[in-house]
């Protein structure tokens, strides 16, 4: 493609005065290759513009950048912008040929129910005959094939790269979680949207965002992004959730559990073999279990009433449901239940554990088996032990992914949020296995089990290399085994 047909829709600081034939776009100044296009973004950690020369040595013939190079090289086409990260969007979007306006793509953000909220919604499409594109935490899928992910939100090339395939395989709809780093690092420009669910805003990511005003603006800001013509659905319930569309474009529209709403949802009854709720005065019964699904659930019907379907067909398909992999997912035998749930946030581990102590009867003891990732938000750590110290019988404290830094250390930072009484009422095993095992030799009949933080993860990463451990695979061993 024309260089100045990928480059449409950019404003360039500067005249560009070459039009090559590009073959490919890059951002990893090593995949550069002859005739290609290398965009210099500007890192946490590096900043791509150092290797400008090196790309064109490796034969880029276009550099788009933010800053023009001081020893410019002849025959190359500079384009100058503001935001090179931005225009990787846009350019990724022409080049791959506008998939996102090819499809109704709908995204999700907020701290909790991405994942579910997506992947249900995938599942309610698909059980409509719909031909359905997911990008998700878990997996990103055309239909029912299964391309693995490693972000929640992919760069901009490999985002396009993979609507350009679901529009060629006959998708109508996409669902995508949304990130605050993807908002932040502008991997979503260019994409248009034709709806946006919020669902929540807790503690979480201030390793990256620094503070919560960051993190809520940055969550803000894809609302802001959207067209005229998408709807903006917000959870009221929420505090933020009204300043999730105070400058949005879009129609907004609101549930809620507790107040007023476009779609309301009241929870009739809720055990551990799922919910009886009543959403705009209809009664659906679903497999899915807590209050927080209630939420995801509502949410749900919601984009699904918005996006088209008949209210009764979206009731209908919402008692089909079955919870994402990692979210609140069983495994029982001899005598226990074992509950894996992906909750690695304090408000997301709160509501986890407080769906079980509404639920489980008083004759039954809870274990939580827990702990906290390395290389992230230190803040939440103390938080996080107390409150599964306060809502549990019986805490484990343990390791999950560690990752470059030392597990004691991770679990040093989770015991001080402890006095030094409450500390004694604490198990401390660092090998994970070890600490579900025990949890397992320590509870009796009828006992419950809630082993939190992973969730659908099938490693345990440490020093920066992944070994395969799965919470559930786990717990099956142990349950499920003669």
């Amino acid at each position: 493609m024309k260089l100045l047909d990928i480059i449409k829709g950019l404003q360039p600081l500067a005249p560009v005065a070459l039009n090559p034939e590009v073959n490919d776009i890059c951002f990893d100044s090593r995949k550069v290759g002859k005739g290609d296009c290398y965009v210099a973004q500007v890192g946490t950690k590096v900043d791509g513009h150092a290797f400008i020369d090196a790309t064109i040595d490796a034969g880029a013939v276009a550099i788009v950048c933010q800053q023009m190079p001081e020893h410019p090289q002849a025959g190359v086409a500079y384009v100058v912008v503001e935001n090179s990260a931005e225009a990787l969007g846009i350019m990724a979007d022409n080049y791959y040929g506008h998939p996102s306006r090819q499809l109704k793509l709908v995204g999700i953000t907020g701290t909790n129910g991405k994942t579910t909220t997506v992947t249900l919604l995938h599942r309610l499409f698909r059980e409509l005959g719909c031909h359905v594109g997911l990008i998700s935490t878990i997996v990103n899928k055309i239909d029912e094939v299964e391309i693995p992910t490693s972000h929640t939100t992919p760069d901009a090339l490999e985002l396009n790269l993979l609507l350009r395939r679901m529009v060629d395989a006959g998708c109508q709809y996409a669902f995508m979680e949304v990130s605050s780093h993807a908002v932040v690092q502008s991997r979503i420009a260019g994409l248009v949207f034709a709806g946006a669910i919020f669902s929540n805003i807790t503690h979480d990511h201030l390793d990256f965002h620094k503070t919560m005003a960051n993190y809520i603006a940055a969550k803000k800001k894809f609302f802001d992004y959207l067209p005229a013509g998408a709807f903006a659905l917000t959870n009221i319930d929420d505090r933020n959730g009204l300043v999730m569309v105070q400058n949005t474009k879009a129609m907004v529209k609101t549930y809620s559990l507790t107040k007023l709403a476009d779609f309301t949802c009241k929870v009739v009854e809720d055990t551990f073999q799922g919910l009886l709720l009543e959403i705009n005065g209809q009664s659906v019964y679903t497999r899915l279990v807590g209050r927080f699904n209630a939420y995801n659930l509502t949410a749900i019907y919601g984009a699904a009433v918005l996006l088209g379907v008949a209210p009764s067909e979206a009731l209908r398909l919402l008692s089909t449901l079955h919870a994402a992999e990692g979210r609140f997912q069983y495994v029982s035998g001899k005598g226990l239940v074992a509950i894996v749930d992906y909750a690695h946030t304090p408000d997301a581990l709160e509501n986890v554990l407080a769906t079980i102590n509404d639920i489980r009867r008083t004759s039954q003891m809870l274990f939580t088996v827990v702990g906290c990732g390395g290389d992230r938000d230190t803040t939440k750590r103390p938080e996080m032990a107390r409150i599964a110290l306060k809502m549990s019988d019986r805490l484990i404290l343990t390791s999950d992914n560690p990752r470059t830094e030392d597990p004691e250390k991770i679990l040093d930072d989770m015991e001080s949020g402890l006095t030094d009484g409450e500390k004694g009422m604490v198990v401390r095993i660092t090998d994970r296995r070890s600490a579900i095992k025990t949890a397992v030799m320590m509870a009796r009949e009828g006992d419950i089990i809630l082993v939190a933080g992973k969730g659908h993860e099938k490693y345990q990463e440490v020093n920066g290399v992944r070994h395969h451990f799965d919470d559930v695979e786990e717990l099956e061993k142990l349950l499920c085994s003669e």
